[in-house]
């Protein structure tokens, strides 16, 4: 009878799980699934528009091999996006870890403090991004050229201050580093949001009952971190490296992306558009596996 009970309770459970992957597959299927087939038909096609409508010829790999070995602006912009994700990561998991820490903290204005810190998240939209990304360097150095300085810009990203470096140094190429850096800072708070609230969720997962053990046994603090709270939080660790790597490469204000949309809709090179989306999802999904494989043999979990 108790075992009928259990097969019951887990049958339960499980029609739960399904309920909600159900409403995923069923828009997969719907919206996404025949997009997604005729992409991969494109990606090995060259698309022509004829009187009599479009015209797909099978070219093989030509669409990838002319990414890969005749587009100097696929690889510039591809190599720029690694190099950016790979720096921005440990960043943006440091600064989401520190915060995160401090908002665990028991202190008065502790949810206004945190809604601060989640902001960004809700407001953060692909077309409100792409304008706060607008202010690019380029435009930047037009407006010190004119003594402007893009003072009639509505987003203040620490203009004034670069314009104040580039006044008491005078050397542009100079003062680049410096600028970049600022502008990773930005960066890097903006894109912390979730990120905070998964290592909130973590740490308030650890059992305190540790945390007294530690205590009783002398543990600092420090030491109280590094040998029970850090391992602990090691799973979401590689929850929030996952996310932080997707979030980056599909983000709008990447150059990829909108490399992708202009080689399509731009150009109407849709068969060679689908290519470079397809080898930029490999390469995404590569970089993944080999994240996902190099920190799983470093995650701790806690044996029940």
């Amino acid at each position: 009878m108790r075992k009928k009970k259990l097969r019951s309770l887990s049958q339960r459970q499980a029609f739960v799980g399904r309920l909600f992957v159900y409403p995923w597959l069923i828009g997969f299927l719907i919206f996404f699934a025949y997009p997604f087939i005729r992409s991969i038909i494109f990606a090995f096609s060259e698309l022509d528009l004829t009187p009599f409508g479009l015209k797909l010829t099978f070219i093989g790999f030509k669409n990838f091999i002319k990414a890969l070995q005749e587009d100097p602006t696929f690889i510039q912009y591809l190599t720029l996006e690694v190099t950016n994700t790979i720096v921005n990561i440990p960043l943006i998991l440091m600064f989401s870890l520190f915060i995160a820490i401090l908002l665990n903290q028991r202190f008065k204005g502790r949810a206004f403090i945190r809604a601060i810190f989640f902001l960004p998240v809700v407001v953060m939209s692909g077309a409100l991004l792409y304008v706060l990304e607008s202010n690019t360097m380029e435009q930047f150095y037009i407006g010190a050229q004119t003594g402007m300085a893009m003072s009639n810009s509505p987003f203040v990203r620490g203009i004034d201050f670069r314009m104040f470096l580039i006044q008491i140094t005078g050397n542009i190429p100079f003062v680049r580093p410096l600028i970049d850096a600022i502008n990773r800072i930005y960066e890097i708070i903006w894109k912390s949001g979730v990120q905070i609230l998964i290592f909130l969720a973590g740490l308030q997962s650890i059992p305190s009952s540790l945390y007294e053990v530690a205590s009783v046994e002398g543990a600092t603090p420090w030491e109280s971190f590094w040998k029970v709270t850090f391992p602990l939080l090691s799973p979401i660790i590689l929850v929030n490296v996952v996310y932080t790597v997707i979030d980056s490469f599909t983000d709008y204000s990447n150059d990829v992306l909108r490399y992708i949309l202009e080689v399509a809709f731009r150009r109407l090179q849709h068969g060679y558009s689908s290519a470079i989306a397809w080898l930029y999802f490999l390469i995404l999904g590569t970089i993944l596996l080999l994240l996902v494989i190099f920190i799983s043999k470093r995650v701790f979990y806690i044996s029940e």
